[in-house]
């Protein structure tokens, strides 16, 4: 998806109707198809601590007539390409297990059933994804923080419990463990939590497009973390804002 193109709530909405309306078109008014929505899609439908997502992560369970209509909508709204898919699956975080525990949330056009994820689950899937540059910390919070408002906390035993059913295992990525135990250890409350957590998402985010405008060949998917790290620690001790290249890999 492009980098700038954005969802609210409303929009999704807007786009998956149309959705449910070119695929009963092309299928017939007795054609069901699910699509489970992931990420930051299910995070803007549930939530209002996000009121936007640029990504429209999706499990897909419908025959191939679905990418046509996906096509379509994108063609009639000129949306981007992908605007809505499946990239999610090669990430660290998919397991085919979240088909099992998704949730309803509405029906289009009495054909296309869309599914989310409750919220343990998307903790879960946040924590082991553990990125510092995207919104994976501060939605845990954001998440734990809404279901304390509703008066439905959640706590770190449901959230290791539903890492476990999701994944076989209760190994997370350190920092997203590091993460979760000062979350369920804190007593300043979730806001002053996740605003700390959204101005650290920032300032990584910052780090790494600074690197790879320096730098692009210096980046990969496995050394992110790390040319993080190393930037906000010699940004404490010497108010350097980017590791040279030399020193991520010394």
């Amino acid at each position: 998806m492009s980098a700038d193109m954005t969802f609210s709530k409303q929009e999704l909405d807007k786009y998956l109707n149309e959705l449910g309306k070119e695929f009963r078109r092309l299928n017939g008014k007795n054609a069901h198809a699910e699509i489970i929505l992931i990420g930051g899609a299910s995070i803007v439908i549930n939530y209002d601590f996000r009121s936007m997502t640029n990504d429209a992560d999706a499990l897909i369970y419908t025959d191939a007539v679905m990418k046509d209509s996906i096509n379509r909508v994108r063609d009639k709204h000129r949306l981007s390409h992908g605007w809505l898919n499946e990239d999610f699956k090669r990430t660290k975080s998919f397991t085919e297990k979240l088909r099992g525990v998704s949730i309803p949330y509405r029906t289009f056009s009495n054909t296309l059933h869309i599914r989310t994820i409750a919220a343990e689950y998307l903790i879960a899937m946040k924590a082991m994804s553990g990125r510092q540059y995207k919104f994976d910390l501060s939605d845990i919070v954001g998440i734990l923080w809404e279901h304390e408002k509703r008066g439905a906390s959640i706590n770190k035993e449901t959230v290791s419990k539903a890492v476990f059913e999701l994944y076989g295992t209760q190994s997370l990525p350190d920092i997203s463990e590091q993460f979760l135990n000062a979350v369920f250890s804190n007593d300043t409350g979730y806001a002053e939590i996740y605003n700390e957590a959204r101005k650290k998402e920032i300032e990584a985010k910052e780090i790494l497009l600074e690197v790879q405008k320096r730098n692009p060949d210096m980046m990969n998917r496995d050394n992110l973390d790390d040319i993080i790290s190393l930037a906000v620690r010699k940004r404490e001790q010497s108010k350097a804002s980017i590791p040279d290249e030399d020193d991520v890999f010394s």
